[in-house]
């Protein structure tokens, strides 16, 4: 039988996050296979990569709200001859407005992408993973901690994705897997402009870069750890959610929401 070669999945990579984490993975010499639906963005990241003398990545155009992403990129692995030691779930989108005005049809797919996919590439590769001694890396958010007026969804699907992992690093940390939620602030992105507001002016104290979320997110899984939030004011702001009342987080969070809307409304 032949043997696989070890690689690292990571979605969402040709913005972002993904992109910073594609570099640091291939800093320390992985070879990845990089997803997400824009082939043009991830070929460019993939020749950048190459061009500072690592593997060139393979590339992988998926999109994830399909039912059969999964799959396809099961598919790619065995074509490639590759089995994943670390399973990097990145890829995810918010939307900005009331759950009750906004396209059904959208939510929903953000459900797909933010929870089913990530849940389906979590649970795909275990066999694999525990063989490798491998790692689960699932980007949530701030938001996982907080209820969310007018992007209720996107915090739902990131509440989720910090409730499964937690139960993951505890069911499979038995068989030498390590999982790790990473739950940064606010990040200078693409997101912003998908989800619908502008992230233009000046970055507040609980804005990081990329490139240090990413680098928070590597290290963490690296070490175990089954939780990390970057900064300081962020990890504040989780733990502050254990002490103040549900309703008064709830208020704060729909009023400055809202002031986003109204923001966008005036642009």
């Amino acid at each position: 039988m032949t043997e696989h070669r070890p690689v690292t999945l990571i979605t969402g990579a040709s913005a972002g996050i993904g992109t910073a984490l594609a570099r640091i993975f291939a800093r320390q010499g992985k070879e990845l296979l990089l997803v997400a639906r824009r082939e043009q963005r991830l070929n460019e990241l993939a020749d950048e990569i190459a061009a500072f003398g690592h593997r060139r990545p393979h590339v992988e155009p998926v999109d994830l709200e399909r039912r059969d992403a999964g799959d396809a990129i099961a598919g790619a692995m065995v074509r490639l001859g590759v089995e994943p030691e670390t399973v990097v779930n990145n890829a995810g989108f918010g939307l900005l407005g009331s759950s009750a005005s906004l396209s059904r049809a959208e939510q929903l797919a953000m459900v797909d992408v933010n929870v089913r996919a990530l849940t389906d590439l979590s649970l795909a590769f275990v066999e694999a993973l525990a063989r490798r001694r491998g790692g689960i890396l699932n980007v949530a958010s701030v938001a996982a901690f907080l209820p969310g007026p007018h992007m209720a969804v996107y915090y739902a699907t990131k509440a989720y994705v910090v409730s499964f992992s937690d139960a993951l690093h505890w069911e499979l940390k038995p068989r030498g897997i390590r999982v790790t939620a990473l739950c940064p602030g606010p990040v200078p992105t693409e997101f912003q402009a998908r989800a619908g507001f502008d992230s233009g002016g000046k970055p507040d104290m609980l804005t990081l870069g990329a490139d240090q979320v990413a680098l928070d997110g590597y290290r963490a899984l690296e070490q175990g750890r089954r939780l990390v939030v970057p900064g300081m004011l962020n990890r504040a702001t989780t733990i502050m959610t254990r002490f103040v009342p549900r309703r008064l987080l709830m208020a704060a969070v729909g009023r400055y929401n809202s002031s986003r809307i109204a923001k966008r409304q005036r642009d």
